[in-house]
Formats: structure tokens, C-alpha cells, sequence
């Protein structure tokens, strides 16, 4: 059971493994793009190429849905982002059990978004983490864990990709050793839980209240949906990459004394917008309603100049 690109990689280790997949469950073709085409989710794609037989319920309690998931009499449940809570009645289906990849390692960062949240609050370790699911939301006992180092200027899409291929090789080995009774369940320290609610996109817009890196770490958080943005001239600017000046607590062109929000600095590369903290590089941005672009071509497609501000 799983939906998105992240989903593919442990769909085709288990294929590799040699496990008998007679299903995939997957969620229903979703309009896209501007003419609102019908696409289908990736591991449909990937179920497809090697011939298994699609299941796209437009909830897990459609008629029949559950009666075709008991006839297949199923071992277990593979589930990485499928995208819906699934009911007791489904958990209970597997005779051995529903297994989950969650891209965190639990107990913290439970929920929809632990990728971008880890980016976000500054991290420099995640990981994936295999469990037995229950009817908690990302509450059940932990199988096998894998730890992954973040990169300082690694954004949520590369991440993800990265996370996605060490899962999918966690997850092959998760359900080779429980097959083999060789894995004993840890139960997860509610205390030490930490949660990654769905973003939003009014989670993107950038507070230069804060300091330089978290402002870094908030672009590359929300990269590329929903995106970090700010206000100029009334209007949205989306920011997309950027980086932390090496100029000092002032940063390039100085800034000390600068509000918050105050563009310090304008180079051919880069616009330096002072933070509580330091000052932040704008290198690629994108103004509402336009195309994306390089700093140097906004400054000069817009005459920026120092001592303008973002809010």
C-alpha cells in the first residue's frame, strides 16, 4: 500500500526479494497540472511495469475493497505513504501483521510531514524507521531503524529521495526477518514523541524575525511544496534557495542596526536580507505570478536596491 514517488523504491525491493506481491494498493488517479488530466500515482506506474493488479478504493472502506483484501489472504502489509489512516478492521486482515516505513526515527516526528519538519527545526539526523502498525498514528511497537546524516544545504526533495531507497531496503529486510521470527518488537517512549503535522501553505512564509539559518533551513524545509515565501510591495515572493552570508553577525554590506526584513546588500548573484540573526542570501526566487529566476535577474528585472524590505 503506498501512493507516492517515495513509495516506489519499496515496492521494487520487495519485487527483488522475491516476495509474492499480488496487490497493490494505491489511491485514485488525481487531476493535474492545468488541464486537470487524470495522472496516476507513481507505484501505480511501478506496479504496472512488473504486472500486479492495481486496487484503487476511493477510501479503504469501499464496498468491496475490504472483501478483495481478505480474499488475497495476505501475510502482510507493506504500507509507505499511502496517504489514509487505515481502520482496525484493515489492520487486522494480514496474518502476519500491517508494516509501515515511516521517514523518521520514531518515536520522534510522528505523523505526515517528518521529512520536511526535520529540515526544518534544524536537524542533523533523521532516518527511517520500520514498525507493526496499531491504531495510533504512528504509534506502534518499532522493528529496525536506520540512521541518515542531513546534509547543510540538503533540501526536503533530495532528502526524501534519499530516504526513500535506505527504506526500501529497511523494509525488505524488516519482513525477511520477522518471516523468520529473528525481530522482537520495541515499544516506542511516548514521552520522547514528537509530531509532524501536514504542511500547509501558509506554513511558508518567513518570519525575519529569526535568525539566518533558520530561515535557510525553512526554505529548504518547504522545498519545493509548499514553498517559503515573503511580501514585497504587497505582493508574494516565493523564495526557493538561498544561503546563510558568511559575512559575519552583520553579514555582506553590513546591516547592523537593519530591521528584520531590510535588504542589506544586493550583488550579482545574491540580495542579503537581514535576520534577528545574521543575513540571509536570496539566490533564486520567483515573483508572483512570473517565472522563476536567478537573483541577478530579478535585481535588475526589478531595480532593487538596498533598504527596501520583505515583510
Amino acid at each position: 500500500m503506498g501512493t507516492p514517488e517515495f513509495a516506489v523504491p519499496s515496492l521494487k525491493a520487495l519485487i527483488e526479494a522475491g516476495h509474492d506481491i499480488p496487490a497493490v494498493v494505491t489511491q485514485p488517479d488525481r487531476p493535474r497540472g492545468r488541464g486537470r488530466r487524470l495522472e496516476p500515482p507513481p507505484v501505480k506506474l511501478a506496479a504496472k511495469e512488473h504486472g500486479i493488479e492495481v486496487l484503487q478504493p476511493s477510501g479503504v472502506r469501499e464496498e468491496g475493497f475490504m472483501e478483495k483484501l481478505k480474499a488475497l489472504e495476505p501475510d502482510f502489509l507493506a504500507v509507505v505513504a499511502y496517504g489514509k489512516i487505515l481502520p482496525r478492521a484493515v489492520l487486522d486482515i494480514p496474518a502476519k501483521g500491517c508494516i509501515n516505513l515511516h521517514a523518521s526515527l520514531l518515536p520522534k516526528y510522528r505523523g505526515a510531514a517528518p521529512i520536511n519538519r526535520a529540515i526544518i527545526d534544524g536537524e542533523k539526523e533523521t532516518g527511517v524507521t520500520t514498525m507493526l502498525m496499531d491504531a495510533g498514528l504512528d504509534t506502534g511497537p518499532m522493528l529496525l531503524k536506520e540512521r541518515v546524516a542531513i546534509g547543510e544545504e540538503e533540501t526536503a526533495v533530495e532528502l526524501s529521495q534519499r530516504l526513500s531507497v535506505v527504506g526500501a531496503g529497511l523494509l525488505a529486510r524488516t519482513i525477511d526477518l520477522l518471516t523468520e521470527g529473528r525481530i522482537e518488537p520495541e515499544p516506542q517512549d511516548a514521552r520522547l514523541s514528537t509530531y509532524a503535522p501536514a504542511l500547509k501553505k501558509t506554513d511558508g512564509l518567513i518570519d525575519w524575525g529569526r535568525s539566518a539559518g533558520e530561515v535557510r533551513d525553512l526554505v529548504r524545509g518547504l522545498y519545493p511544496w509548499p514553498g517559503a515565501f515573503t511580501r514585497w510591495k504587497g505582493k508574494v515572493l516565493k523564495i526557493h534557495e538561498g544561503r546563510v552570508s558568511k559575512g559575519g553577525a552583520g553579514g555582506a554590506g553590513g546591516g547592523e542596526g537593519a530591521r528584520p526584513g531590510t535588504i542589506v546588500s544586493v550583488d550579482r548573484d545574491a540580495l542579503g536580507v537581514k535576520c534577528a540573526e545574521g543575513v540571509f542570501e536570496v539566490t533564486s526566487l520567483q515573483p508572483e505570478n512570473k517565472r522563476r529566476m536567478g537573483a541577478g535577474d530579478f535585481i535588475k528585472g526589478y531595480r532593487l536596491t538596498s533598504g527596501e524590505t520583505f515583510s
